[in-house]
């Protein structure tokens, strides 16, 4: 089993703080096998993560957190940007048509743009998987109804950190029972729904300096005219 962290940002999020090497050096340090770089509608970072990984021994999986008219969608396996805005119908197919999968992140959390505000759960069971872990959730309530609902429609399920800094890269673990050591076999492997989920909710301290952290720079790219 290659214990995979699926969901991460880095400084070239509006809300991350991190560079990506300290990221893959915290990967390598927790004894992580494959670290996915998602950052906010940007693909940057997590290729230049791809061209690291080789140094600190670990998998990099290409792609991005795309901003979908409907909320968030995690692209992974992408090798170029995902345009954001497109309905959650649209954002799926692309993200398959770049060779990528769709896992849907914290479905049942509007507040954090999860995508359930706006679609039907039948359309988000059209997704790849579901990640039913989230690290940053302050109560276990959303990710238990994550996990039910993936359950109970036997979608592959995924866990992710949703880590903006650093420190907190591998707070949530998917184990892959993969056929080899490559970012095509894990993600393969996740279609076939070889995973198991282990995690640790970010603490209450961090969540919230991270929140702050995130209002300030959001302030910042609204003001520099980069977020609309």
């Amino acid at each position: 089993m290659l214990a995979v962290e699926f969901h991460t940002h880095t400084e070239r999020s509006y809300d991350g703080r991190d560079p990506v090497e300290d990221l893959l050096e915290r990967a390598a340090a927790v004894d992580l096998d494959a670290l996915a770089v998602t950052d906010h509608d940007d693909i940057e970072a997590s290729l230049n993560a791809r061209s690291l990984a080789d140094d600190y021994g670990l998998v990099a999986i290409p792609g991005l957190e795309v901003s979908s008219a409907d909320g968030h969608v995690l692209a992974l396996g992408v090798e170029q940007q995902v345009p954001a805005g497109l309905s959650f119908r649209e954002t799926v197919a692309q993200i398959r048509d770049y060779g990528g999968i769709a896992v849907v992140p914290h479905p049942f959390q509007e507040s954090r743009h999860g995508v359930l505000a706006n679609i039907s759960k039948e359309e988000l069971a059209t997704a790849d998987a579901i990640e039913v872990y989230n690290s940053r959730l302050l109560t276990g309530r959303a990710n238990r109804q994550a996990e039910r609902f993936a359950q109970k429609r036997d979608l592959p399920m995924t866990a992710g950190s949703d880590a903006h800094i650093s420190r907190m890269v591998g707070q949530a673990v998917t184990h892959v029972d993969a056929d080899e050591r490559s970012a095509d076999a894990i993600l393969d492997a996740v279609l076939a729904g070889a995973t198991r989920i282990e995690g640790k909710r970010t603490p209450w301290r961090i969540s919230f300096q991270q929140a702050a952290s995130s209002m300030r720079r959001r302030l910042k790219y609204r003001v520099n005219g980069f977020l609309k």
